[in-house]
């Protein structure tokens, strides 16, 4: 059995296990039957397994498989509600027509009420915007979700996917409606993927905003499967037309990855995991799995400690380097802002203005 800690959902009263289930993998059909086709069953034997190891945060959407995830999660829950942090999205197109996609009052309203009756509870602790829709004002998408707060169907707000800036303008707006603030944002962040250390997590840190992480093991790439010399399974990522340099990347890092595993006993992926979870503002990462056997490997991330040079060493080993303008802040006045001469570790001399 695993313990697997809790904590806060950036500055809000929420708190949520370090290690989230995603429910990507439930239900199937058509592009979802790659991701996953997990039936009802194997649904409550996944999602009871998560309750009995500390891990009561689940996340889907409404359209992860056309809605049967929401639909299986919430079943799969069922009784056990009261003990589940359940958190959901909505932006993407649900049905044919204009009014069945994005961020809009119309679509918000009625996407909201569809995720309640499939999960089949009276509210969702977590509603996430999907996407940022740019034809939507943010006052209109920022008033549809506080008359959802205020309904009591939702408890707190988030985004997905969205830029910096796009974030920064909906959290100012909110300030100035007085108004719900979106409390936490899922991002794509892995050893292969580092882009959001530039300025969204910055960001968090600043604003109070907590950091759910999606494909912390970049879709299977760091796993520990994909090995030098070895041809990749058929029908896996690597099976298909990937760049030299994009394989060589993925060797490169499982051999580093393979490499601290055998000082821990553990595992290439679960070391990958580790990593995102030692990384500042993080407040969950969200693991996905195919299969059970597959979900317990990858709880024992939680208990795995990597020390400072582990940790410098994978930074090093995954750097890219930053993009205009933020590289102008490390190569002349670095002094002024040493979160980017690190890139790790945040150092903020104002203290953080979040809210």
């Amino acid at each position: 059995m695993v313990t697997v800690e809790t904590r806060p959902l950036g500055n809000s009263g929420l708190q949520i296990s370090a290690l989230g289930l995603g429910a990507m993998t439930f239900g199937g059909g058509g592009r979802y039957t790659r991701i996953g086709s997990l039936d009802q069953d194997a649904a409550n034997s996944m999602v009871s397994a998560c309750l009995d190891n500390g891990i009561f945060f689940f996340d889907t959407a409404n359209s992860y498989s056309a809605g049967a995830s929401e639909t299986i999660l919430g079943k799969a829950i069922g009784s056990k509600r009261d003990q589940a942090i359940v958190a959901t999205k909505g932006f993407a197109r649900i049905a044919p027509g204009p009014n069945n996609i994005g961020a809009g009052r119309n679509y918000l309203v009625r996407a909201c009420e569809e995720s309640l009756r499939r999960l089949g509870t009276d509210y969702i602790d977590l509603y996430q915007l999907h996407n940022f829709d740019s034809m939507t004002p943010l006052e209109e998408t920022l008033a549809a979700l506080e008359s959802l707060v205020r309904s009591g169907k939702v408890r707190y707000i988030g985004v997905s996917n969205y830029a910096a800036w796009h974030l920064m303008k909906a959290l100012g707006i909110s300030d100035r409606l007085r108004v719900s603030r979106f409390c936490s944002q899922q991002v794509k962040y892995s050893l292969l993927s580092r882009e959001i250390e530039a300025e969204l997590v910055p960001l968090s840190l600043d604003q109070g905003v907590g950091v759910i992480v999606w494909s912390p093991l970049e879709g299977g790439l760091l796993s520990g499967k994909y090995r030098r010399d070895v041809p990749a399974p058929e029908g896996s990522r690597l099976s298909g037309a990937v760049s030299h340099g994009q394989l060589a990347r993925v060797h490169d890092m499982t051999d580093l990855l393979l490499d601290l595993a055998g000082r821990h006993g553990a595992t290439a992926g679960q070391i990958a995991l580790s990593y995102i979870l030692h990384k500042p503002g993080v407040s969950s990462v969200l693991i996905g799995a195919k299969n059970e056997e597959q979900l317990v490997e990858n709880l024992r991330a939680a208990s795995i400690v990597l020390d400072e040079s582990e940790i410098e060493l994978l930074d090093r080993a995954s750097e890219i380097p930053w993009s205009y303008p933020v590289s102008m802040y490390a190569t002349y006045g670095g002094e002024r802002n040493p979160y980017y001469l690190r890139g790790r570790t945040w150092q903020d001399p104002m203290g953080g203005r979040g809210q």
